[in-house]
């Protein structure tokens, strides 16, 4: 009796889900995220932080201070060591509350704090501070994606948001108080998005018609816009920041409250993300991107029009850095002359850690934005583990070195494989 060999396997079978998922760039870089998110998490049960919240108190209340004997002492005669009950009296009724609950009671405002322990990293306002600050980089990270595709560099990005800001600060400003959202957002996306375009367009026009390195226009660039930002609001206004914008486009848009958090520049990063993504891997646009970073020069012999994409893509990127600009504005209410400041250390940071290669031709909108949030979870880390914040700017750069190694071997291995 024979036994029926096993029938062969097809060439055309696909590996297992989760392979082909951890295959991907990307999934590194959440797990990256996750594992991150993990350890800070465990570290923030294991050390929390004791805060204060406010205890809400009925009108007319008043607040006495109990010994352990039940003496009512007033504010000011009794140390707060000796307290043992805080009691709010309200006419006949009256609540206590143990000392060892209470962080202090101002009496000048008449407010009791109630004492409470707080994980520093999982709690709902360090995560939407992380995810805020993120997506203002992460925007800028959009349009830098592209430019290191095409093998090129913006060290300026940081300077057009900075411009950016402060000349939309100014039209903001110009507007009377009580203008009206729908007039004061397209005014400042306008006055931002073309500052930032037209910086942008500088930038690559200069780049290919000059035919200069884009590592020399930008860098050019970066010093001469962060003047322009330190230089007008002192030499117009004899300041370093402009405020005074109408209210209905900060907390009436940008800072538009939703169940406690303000997630508009959060989701202005979600649409870059998914726009970013569509133009570089589903239209014409951005497979000549792809094809001018693998090979300029069999681009050019393709029939690629190698400027117009080049210019395209920086004018882009000016425009994405005025459309974070503008976001900022919103969020905070006011442009200084340090806005934008290292940003372009942070994006760049960000585009080669989500996996964009600075030899051009490879690199994911979504792992650039994976990248800034990891780069904001570094950020975040520093602080949660109390150290000097002037070390960020080390580990920004170790970041880009870790990364670009990484990428360089990988790239080697497989240049061995085939």
């Amino acid at each position: 009796m024979t036994q029926a060999n096993p029938a062969p396997q097809s060439a055309s079978t696909k590996p297992p889900l989760i392979k082909r998922l951890l295959a991907h760039q990307e999934s590194g870089l959440i797990l990256v995220i996750i594992l991150m998110s993990l350890g800070l998490t465990l570290y923030g049960a294991v050390r929390p932080v004791e805060t204060k919240t406010a205890i809400e108190l009925p009108e007319n209340a008043q607040v006495l201070l109990l010994d352990d004997q039940g003496t009512v002492h007033e504010s000011g005669t009794i140390a707060r060591t000796k307290i043992h009950t805080y009691r709010v009296q309200t006419g006949e009724d009256s609540k206590d509350y143990p000392a060892s609950e209470i962080k202090n009671y101002d009496s000048s405002t008449g407010i009791l704090y109630r004492a409470t322990k707080l994980n520093p990293f999982l709690n709902k306002s360090n995560l939407v501070l992380v995810s805020k600050d993120a997506s203002f980089f992460a925007i800028i990270a959009v349009g830098m994606t592209g430019v290191i595709i095409l093998a090129g560099i913006d060290l300026s990005v940081g300077s057009i948001y900075g411009l950016s800001a402060i000349v939309g600060a100014m039209a903001l400003q110009a507007l009377p108080p009580e203008t009206g959202w729908i007039v004061a957002v397209p005014v400042a996306l306008l006055v931002c998005i073309t500052v930032g375009t037209l910086c942008g367009l500088a930038n690559g026009s200069m780049s290919v018609g000059l035919g200069v390195h884009p590592f020399v226009i930008t860098l050019g660039m970066m010093a001469i816009l962060r003047g322009l930002t330190v230089v007008i609001p002192q030499e117009l206004y004899g300041t370093q920041s402009i405020g005074g914008f109408p209210t209905s486009f900060t907390t009436g848009f940008f800072k538009a409250e939703f169940y406690g958090v303000y997630p508009v520049p959060v989701i202005i990063m979600i649409l870059c993300g998914i726009a970013g993504w569509f133009v570089l891997s589903k239209t014409v646009f951005g497979r000549r991107v792809f094809a001018i970073g693998g090979n300029e020069v069999a681009a050019k012999y393709a029939g690629i029009p190698v400027g117009k994409v080049k210019i395209l893509v920086y004018t882009i990127t000016g425009a994405l850095c005025g459309l974070s600009a503008c976001a900022y504005l919103g969020y905070y209410g006011a442009a200084e002359t340090n806005a934008g400041n290292a940003y372009e250390l942070q994006v760049i940071a960000a585009t080669v850690i989500g996996g964009a290669s600075l030899m051009g031709g490879r690199g994911t909108i979504i792992g650039a934005v994976l990248g800034a949030i990891i780069i904001q979870l570094i950020n975040n880390t520093l602080i949660i583990f109390k150290v000097d914040t002037s070390y960020n700017q080390i580990v920004m750069g170790a970041a880009i070195i870790i990364a670009v190694v990484i990428d360089q071997t990988k790239q080697r291995i497989q240049a061995r494989k085939a």
